[in-house]
């Protein structure tokens, strides 16, 4: 049987405290402090909590060495710990710069090919009622289909730039113009755009422009792109070491996350976690979500809330990645909440526990959802009675 875990953001925070020695049924009622609530609705500071739970101890918390930090990455027998996922992977691709690549989520694009292959998903709004993905990849040389490639908005610059990929993008917003001047990008209304994209006849445009990874890597070339990571990277994620996982022993049970978007009528997206395979499966539109192959899964799923406007009278988001709010980490059938702050403007993006320490992802693939700070009450989280 499931329970409702929590209702919104701000319930996430404190649930770990409320929860945590809980034996029956209890109705808490939370006040936020000023700092904390400061960039949501008012609506939002008060709440009721629900719970019903054991009795748990506090969340586990891996110590120095039980975990990768890139600080040093050894090579071994042609094998390097990738960046991206924490895994092994072929040194020629673990040590070159991954790309980071637009996607379209309109129902008339589906399904998004590649994005099975991708090692990190960014998940975020857009105007028109609808979510859009970068899909960052390491290895992507065999696919000959990626897509289909959408336009650049201004907050997508910033979360490539975190991992030091090149951006592909067919276009952008008027706004996100000056800001793709902070990455590296394949554009698909610039000159190189006939190299790196393609149209195809089984889509009515604008979801018919589709890359792969022969003309990814031909436009890199061309372009005169920087192929290896710069010798100052040190990775973005920590991952607990190989036979460590992160299990969040103590946290509260996730077994079911609805995540929200404008649209959330129209594609209402979730995850389910499957014990046996320990990973998160998604679901939109009704059904799972499928890649061109197969069903999507993923590891680790972060939940990212971020204070959003707009700019002037337009329907473009403005959505502030990079000053520090709160959001939840989820692995594992568990979930704990997190507070998220970025080291600079232009630098990477930190998560940390409610006793701020850094967060241990486990190894592999990661689902990041960027969601409106305004639209936290609607997100749903569900655990195991």
């Amino acid at each position: 049987m499931k329970k409702r875990v929590w209702v919104s953001l701000i319930s996430m925070i404190f649930a770990i405290t409320v929860l945590s020695g809980c034996r029956k049924h209890e109705e808490v009622a939370v006040t936020v402090p000023e700092t904390s609530a400061q960039t949501l609705p008012a609506e939002t500071k008060e709440i009721v909590i629900q719970s019903e739970t054991e009795e748990t101890t506090e969340e586990e918390t891996l110590e120095e060495g039980e975990y990768y930090t890139f600080e040093e990455r050894v090579e071994k027998d042609g094998k390097i710990r990738s960046y991206l996922t924490g895994e092994l992977v072929d040194t020629a691709i673990g040590n070159r710069r991954p790309v980071a690549v637009m996607m379209s989520n309109d129902k008339a694009s589906l399904p998004q090919y590649g994005i099975n292959r991708a090692d990190i998903v960014y998940e975020a709004p857009v105007e028109g009622d609808m979510n859009r993905f970068m899909a960052i990849f390491e290895d992507y040389d065999g696919l000959d289909r990626i897509g289909s490639v959408r336009s650049c908005r201004t907050y997508y610059t910033y979360f490539a730039r975190e991992f030091d990929a090149i951006y592909a993008h067919y276009g952008q917003s008027t706004f996100a113009k000056p800001y793709l001047k902070n990455v590296d990008n394949i554009n698909g209304l610039d000159g190189i755009g006939g190299v790196a994209y393609y149209r195809t006849n089984d889509r009515k445009a604008p979801h018919n422009a589709y890359t792969s990874g022969e003309r990814l890597n031909k436009s890199i070339a061309q372009l005169g792109y920087r192929e290896q990571y710069d010798a100052s990277y040190e990775g973005h994620y920590r991952f607990a070491k190989t036979g460590r996982d992160v299990t969040l022993e103590g946290a509260p049970s996730v077994t079911d996350a609805y995540t929200v978007y404008p649209g959330y009528k129209m594609n209402k997206p979730w995850f389910e976690y499957n014990e046996e395979t320990g990973l998160y499966k998604r679901y939109q539109y009704g059904s799972v979500h499928k890649g061109n192959e197969g069903e999507i899964t993923v590891k680790n799923i972060l939940l990212q809330y971020c204070p959003s406007g707009y700019y002037a009278t337009t329907p473009y988001l403005d959505i502030a990645v990079y000053g520090d709010s709160y959001g939840f980490f989820i692995t594992g059938g568990r979930g704990i909440p997190v507070k998220w702050s970025k080291d600079s403007e232009l630098g990477k993006t930190h998560y940390y526990d409610m006793e701020n320490n850094e967060i241990i992802l486990n190894q592999g693939k990661t689902w990041v959802c960027i969601i409106s700070a305004q639209d936290s009450p609607k997100v749903e989280l569900y655990g195991k009675q």
